[in-house]
């Protein structure tokens, strides 16, 4: 039993190789013909086609298979390996910010946050994956969409297809977007602080734990709401300015 344990704390390392070999499959071959300035973002973007939607699956059957489910209940095997395949995603995310764009803090500074919102889940408190496995549902839900319009907004400029791809992506993106950071993630969010506050996983997930996981939380809800009320700006201005232009 313990040797299970104890392989199962390790199941991080060939995930995130995985992880690692898609990255360099992406940055090598797939997209060697790429110009520098996107050939690492297009390698990000594949990885997070293999993070994002299947860890949205994962999580949400992961939170489905505990019929014990709920703030306070103790992390599943099931549980677990989900939270390790989404660690090893994002150190290899945050190794390729590092390496290739190391002024960005604000993503370091997200993916920093996040790992340790995950890693402390898995292996310091043992409990509370319902509560991060229902958020990272939640924030990888629009990621298929998300990497397919970052794809063609990369590529808008010198393909016309692209340029139409984008252009038909943004406003949906976009609206769903904003209602599950603005709206769904707000909402669990004040369930989980409300349950915690409360006492009723006093014993199991010490405060240190769930106040820091939802400081993290908070602060990535409001940096990602700055961020799809930017692009909503610059979608109506960009389309005021096109109405203009027809009218002119």
């Amino acid at each position: 039993m313990t040797s299970l344990a104890s392989l199962q704390s390790w199941i991080m390392v060939p995930f995130f190789l995985m992880f690692l070999a898609i990255y360099l499959f992406g940055y090598l071959v797939a997209f060697r013909n790429q110009s520098p300035k996107i050939r690492p973002e297009f390698a990000s973007c594949l990885i997070s086609l293999f993070h994002g939607t299947p860890a949205a699956l994962l999580g949400g059957a992961a939170i489905l298979a505990d019929e014990g489910r709920g703030f306070a209940a103790a992390n599943t095997p099931f549980q677990k390996l989900v939270l390790d395949y989404s660690a090893a995603y994002f150190l290899t995310d945050l190794l390729h910010y590092v390496a290739f764009y190391p002024g960005d803090a604000l993503f370091i500074a997200h993916h920093v946050a996040t790992l340790f919102v995950v890693l402390t889940c898995r292996h310091a408190v043992s409990h509370g994956a319902f509560a991060v496995l229902a958020l990272l549902v939640l924030a990888e839900a629009t990621s298929a969409c998300q990497n397919a319009w970052t794809l063609a907004g990369a590529r808008r400029c010198e393909d016309p297809l692209a340029a139409r791809v984008y252009d038909a992506l943004s406003p949906p993106f976009y609206a769903a977007y904003s209602v599950v950071r603005g709206l769904v993630g707000p909402y669990f969010v004040y369930r989980m602080v409300a349950f915690y506050a409360g006492g009723e996983a006093r014993g199991l997930v010490p405060a240190w734990a769930w106040v820091s996981w939802v400081m993290v939380v908070l602060m990535a809800i409001g940096v990602s709401i700055m961020w799809i009320s930017n692009l909503w700006v610059q979608y109506f201005r960009e389309r005021r300015g096109k109405l203009e232009g027809k009218i002119i």
